[in-house]
């Protein structure tokens, strides 16, 4: 089987006898065209740099720049929000159980974590994916702290096993030592989830479509999902140009925003 691996091989060949007056004139009969030998030339070189142009090509563009926390899982460097792979934390307005009785707030405990993960510190992202609501989803560090890592690690996330098996040991290891939300059975985060948003479809004005797409006295605008703290107190005013979305991905697609909790 032919290899390309012979390509620069042969074009260095072909060079060699286009540029050599007496091989030439033996084996080809023409008359040297010193641009066709240039040409030849460059393009030997370009076939023998190709493997590293490749991997250059190749290589995952990585981001970095200070933090700014959306939640526990989210965070945002410049104008990209990037969901952190492998984890999902408790939402915001979540709380979980504590042994013996009661309740915590482990959501905001969970996003005030994060925070202190950040907070002064250069941070480099990995893009893994975009999610389908078109929210990058990366592996990110501190410095050297794998980020996703320490959230579970710490009992302030649980291992997000349906897109990634990369933290089910740390978890492990915060379930054994009863680490944050391991400190009782509590419902995990993608149940919170779909409970509030079954809770709240019924009164939305559209089937199925409750997330609310609000405009701050800033004017900004900010959508809140059922799970957001302040979804019971926002109210919505179409006259003013706010608006109901069906799903995250068509409220950023209309130019609105997740609303960041610290």
């Amino acid at each position: 089987m032919f290899s390309v691996l012979h390509i620069p091989a042969l074009f260095r060949g072909a060079a060699a006898n286009v540029c050599d007056p007496a091989r030439s004139a033996a084996k080809l009969r023409i008359a040297i065209d010193w641009r066709l030998c240039l040409a030849v030339s460059l393009a030997a070189s370009l076939f023998t740099l190709a493997p590293n142009l490749s991997c250059a090509m190749g290589d995952t563009p990585r981001l970095a720049g200070h933090a700014v926390v959306v939640d526990g899982d989210t965070v945002k460097l410049g104008s990209e929000t990037i969901r952190i792979h492998g984890i999902d934390a408790p939402e915001h307005s979540q709380s979980c159980a504590r042994a013996g009785g009661g309740t915590w707030a482990c959501g905001k405990v969970a996003t005030g974590f994060m925070a202190k993960l950040v907070k002064g510190r250069q941070i480099t992202c990995r893009p893994v994916e975009r999610d389908r609501y078109d929210r990058l989803v990366a592996k990110c560090f501190a410095g050297k702290q794998d980020i996703g890592r320490e959230m579970v690690r710490s009992g302030h996330a649980w291992a997000f096993i349906r897109y990634s098996d990369d933290y089910v040991d740390i978890e492990a290891f915060a379930k054994r030592e009863r680490l944050g939300i391991w400190k009782a059975e509590s419902e995990p985060a993608w149940a919170f989830r779909a409970k509030d948003w079954e809770r709240a479809t019924p009164v939305a004005p559209r089937e199925n479509c409750p997330i609310k797409g609000n405009i701050s006295t800033k004017g900004e605008k900010i959508y809140h999902p059922p799970s957001s703290p302040a979804y019971a107190k926002t109210r919505i005013n179409l006259a003013k140009g706010e608006r109901w979305f069906c799903n995250e991905q068509e409220a950023i697609a209309a130019g609105w925003r997740a609303a960041r909790w610290k």
